[in-house]
């Protein structure tokens, strides 16, 4: 590894490590330079999920505030994030590198679309006593982000949000912290399993690892700053950036 590769990886993971912070798909800016600069697909996934890793713990920490009280939520929730990653995980190692491609724009539109609507839904939500609430869905849908997450991490933070949107009156903000944990038991998960089973380029891992906690640290400080309406419009725009790349690439 050169100089300039490892300087030109460093910049990546720290936008990649503020991005997934703020609204997540940071995956779409150090996974295409990893490509770029000559590493295996399999391999540029793979490591670039373990060096995430830092970055996603260190933006979930950012967040801790803003998902006080939440603890039992969570640990659920974690535990269908953990099983997802891990069969995505599985995916990646056994499908076709390009198994889920055309797909995936489509998914992230979907979630775009659900992000857009969740003052309405929030709105309608609230209007229906709380007794009748069917939050029960989000437990396999969180699970099946896990596995979308644990094959290809683009977008998944985007992902998340929509989904929890659809089924809690929380603020955005709020989903914004539950978004991080999850991302980051993702991220751990199938990089626990990457470090053991699949192709690593270890110094790739530690220049990301680096990078991306300090992106965590500024993602944090930045995007608990936002407005409800401003961050909706970045997921949107960050989301919108993520479905061309992926139909162009």
């Amino acid at each position: 590894m050169t100089l300039w590769h490892a300087v030109l990886i460093a910049v990546a993971g720290v936008w990649a490590g503020t991005i997934n912070t703020v609204v997540g798909s940071g995956t779409l800016v150090t996974f295409p330079v990893l490509v770029a600069l000559g590493y295996p697909p399999v391999t540029a996934t793979t490591s670039n999920a373990i060096g995430l890793v830092p970055g996603s713990i260190t933006g979930a920490w950012g967040y801790r505030h803003e998902i006080t009280g939440a603890r039992r939520q969570l640990v659920s929730w974690s535990v269908c994030s953990a099983l997802g990653a891990i069969g995505g995980t599985a995916l990646l190692l056994s499908l076709p590198e390009d198994a889920f491609e055309t797909i995936v724009p489509f998914l992230v539109g979907l979630a775009l679309v659900l992000v857009v609507l969740q003052p309405l839904l929030t709105k309608r939500l609230k209007a229906k006593p709380a007794h009748t609430r069917r939050t029960w869905p989000l437990y396999p849908l969180i699970f099946l982000v896990g596995v979308y997450g644990g094959y290809f991490t683009a977008a998944q933070g985007i992902m998340l949000v929509a989904v929890m949107g659809l089924m809690l009156t929380d603020p955005l903000q709020r989903l914004n912290g539950y978004k991080n944990v999850l991302a980051a038991v993702v991220n751990v998960v199938a990089g626990a399993v990457y470090a053991v089973v699949a192709p690593i380029s270890w110094p790739v891992v530690a220049i990301l690892a680096v990078s991306s906690t300090i992106g965590g640290l500024i993602g944090a400080r930045v995007g608990r700053k936002l407005s409800p309406t401003v961050l909706r419009a970045v997921i949107v725009v960050v989301g919108l950036v993520a479905i061309v790349r992926l139909v162009l690439e």
